[in-house]
């Protein structure tokens, strides 16, 4: 079993910036890919950041030059740091990860519950 546990959402006036925190922890040999996605109201969700190894950071369109994704590999956290905020970028956000949870298991692919982010005009 894999927990994902988000933080940092809130609301802010557009044009302000959000650092959204995630942690994993239970049965994690190692943390392949961790990533985020968003729910905006009435939309799909959509991955908007992911990243790998170093240097591997990968965003949406929307987000290119806004948002910057990190991990602290040593504690199982992502981070998403987001500027510039607009009112699209309203939703629920929530972290992935695509976890090992011993060296000879397949990867699961694990969601956490979310966070809102509320940007207003």
């Amino acid at each position: 079993q894999v927990q994902l546990v988000e933080s940092g959402g809130g609301s802010v006036q557009a044009g302000g910036a959000l650092t959204l925190s995630c942690t994993a922890s239970g049965m994690i040999f190692s943390i392949p890919t961790m990533g985020w996605g968003r729910q905006g109201p009435g939309k799909p969700r959509e991955r908007v950041a992911v990243m790998e190894g170093p240097g591997s950071a990968r965003y949406v369109d929307s987000v290119k030059g806004r948002f910057t994704i990190s991990r602290d590999n040593s504690k199982n956290i992502v981070y998403l740091h987001m500027t510039g905020l607009t009112p699209d970028d309203t939703g629920t956000y929530s972290c992935y990860a695509s976890v090992k949870s011993s060296a000879e298991s397949i990867l699961s692919a694990n969601w956490g519950q979310g966070t809102q982010v509320t940007v207003t005009a």
